[in-house]
């Protein structure tokens, strides 16, 4: 009996994810990590308002969630001092970015992206068809410079840019961003990832300006806010772009219960600055856990810390590693020169009491390892 018959463009791909999760790990080992510090997850959790927004809607969940998200979006346009025409709301920026590829790119159609920043954006321009052109980091930043003189090169409908970064952390400032969007081609979109922008210092975000038709801005409730499991994303943008959004986007696609969460979440801005609070301290004392055992923390605009092992790609690997099997989750950099790091999320206390005392045997057995 014959199978499906796949299309030309599905048959190339690998059957692949981008990020391989902490759950199929935890299934490999037969145990749960007692460290959750790899997904950048927000472990200091939502806002206990934002919890009891979704426990009420659970009564709910037998119709579906407003395919508008009005009032979601009401509340980001005032945020953010935009009307809703210019709000974009959907599942995740993961799930936003695969709509924004599928309104812009075919087949063989130009891309440009940093080798080695976050991968999913990469998955959809691939599963979409585009072709994609790498430009590298530059002293573990990426390089709006870079960016452009690729885009000119190739005549990119997209670029990517993420600030602040992931994986690295590190954040460009806002003249360096403004910059890149002056100078973008006429053809050419820029997709400015801020997910991390709440964390980032001020001064890192180019004022938010919906006049520019080929600009669109991703934000999320995923990462500060504490909801990654919620899926909830945004996008704010010119009106005309955000309106073709309904031309491909699910209309039904958000949770009842995350939307109802995001909006009290919204809302809860003393709880907001208590977590940011929370994830400083935490990344202070990943940065001193790494100094104490010979490492170097870099610079962290995110919730999380690159830490340089100052060793080839395997010995970070092999650390990760070691790590998990002492029941801490943590990532690495895909590409290089950045895979010589590894990366830890801000955690609880207790979190970090378990790296300090896992991360000295997990070098030693990663030194033994490549001895």
């Amino acid at each position: 009996m014959s199978g499906p018959q796949y299309n030309e463009l599905c048959q190339s791909l690998p059957a692949t994810v981008p990020f391989v999760g902490p759950e199929t790990q935890e299934r490999a080992q037969g145990k749960v990590f007692a460290a959750r510090l790899g997904a950048n997850e927000n472990v200091f959790g939502p806002s206990p308002h934002a919890i009891a927004a979704m426990e009420a809607a659970t009564a709910e969940l037998w119709q579906y969630g407003d395919p508008e998200s009005h009032d979601l979006k009401k509340a980001l346009a005032k945020k953010h001092g935009v009307q809703s025409e210019n709000i974009v709301v959907g599942e995740g920026i993961d799930g936003l970015l695969g709509y924004l590829v599928r309104l812009l790119i075919a087949p063989g159609d130009a891309v440009v992206t940093t080798q080695g920043a976050y991968p999913t954006f990469n998955y959809h321009v691939v599963g979409f068809g585009g072709a994609l052109h790498m430009v590298p980091y530059v002293d573990d930043f990426e390089s709006p410079k870079l960016l452009l003189e690729k885009a000119a090169k190739t005549g990119a409908k997209l670029i990517y840019l993420a600030n602040p970064d992931n994986p690295m952390g590190s954040v460009q400032n806002a003249a360096a961003v403004q910059g890149l969007i002056d100078a973008l081609p006429k053809n050419t979109v820029l997709c400015l990832d801020e997910a991390y922008i709440e964390f980032a210092p001020a001064g890192s975000a180019p004022a938010i300006d919906i006049s520019h038709p080929r600009v669109i801005r991703f934000r999320t409730f995923s990462k500060a806010y504490g909801m990654a499991g919620a899926r909830v994303g945004y996008a704010i943008t010119h009106a005309d772009f955000a309106k073709s959004f309904d031309k491909v986007r699910n209309h039904f696609g958000m949770n009842r219960a995350a939307q109802a969460g995001a909006l009290a979440a919204l809302a809860d801005e003393g709880y907001l600055a208590e977590t940011l609070a929370n994830v400083a301290a935490s990344k202070t004392r990943i940065a001193e856990i790494a100094r104490a055992n010979g490492l170097l923390p870099l610079p962290s605009a995110t919730n999380f810390v690159a830490i340089d092992c100052g060793q080839r790609a395997e010995f970070a690997k092999a650390v990760v590693a070691a790590l998990a099997a002492a029941g801490v989750f943590i990532r690495m950099p895909f590409s290089e020169p950045q895979n010589r790091c590894i990366r830890v999320s801000a955690g609880r206390p207790e979190h970090l009491d378990l790296l300090e005392k896992t991360l000295p045997a997990a070098l030693e057995q990663a030194r033994e390892a490549l001895a």
